[in-house]
């Protein structure tokens, strides 16, 4: 019977578990994403698949996504949580350094630009406005994405 009730409550508030990175390059600027089926622009990332460790997602995300070609290991900063729908998202948020990329626009991405955290360009999200913001004032961060 709970393992009954456990599943009719997974069917009824699903939960997808993602990760998204606050990406600098050398020079310290951050990278943003503007996708093809979402306006704004956005930190990286995507989905953790079943049985993937967050911190390897992440490097996967950035590889597909962005081509990712070299960074320092992911460090993590923080877990937050959003509603879409009927789901709550949980988003791990992990910051990359010195990174290097190896762009091509493809099916989701459609162009990036490395920015200044301090002035992210118009028509940045909301989210990533609050995680730069965070990132650079030292705050501390708010649960909600």
């Amino acid at each position: 019977m709970t393992a009954l009730i456990v599943s009719l409550k997974s069917l009824l508030s699903p939960v997808a578990f993602g990760v998204a990175a606050v990406a600098q390059n050398a020079q310290g600027n951050v990278l943003l994403v503007r996708h093809r089926y979402v306006s704004g622009w956005h930190l990286p990332g995507g989905g953790v698949e079943r049985n993937e460790p967050p911190a390897e997602a992440i490097l996967r995300e950035l590889k597909e996504e962005v081509g990712l070609a070299a960074g320092d290991a992911p460090q993590f900063a923080g877990l937050f949580t959003r509603t879409a729908g009927i789901a709550t998202n949980v988003i791990a948020l992990f910051r990359v350094t010195n990174v290097q990329i190896d762009f091509r626009p493809n099916f989701e991405i459609a162009e990036i630009v490395f920015a200044d955290p301090l002035a992210p360009p118009t028509g940045t999200t909301a989210a990533t406005l609050r995680r730069l913001a965070e990132m650079v004032s030292k705050t501390k961060p708010s649960p909600y994405w």
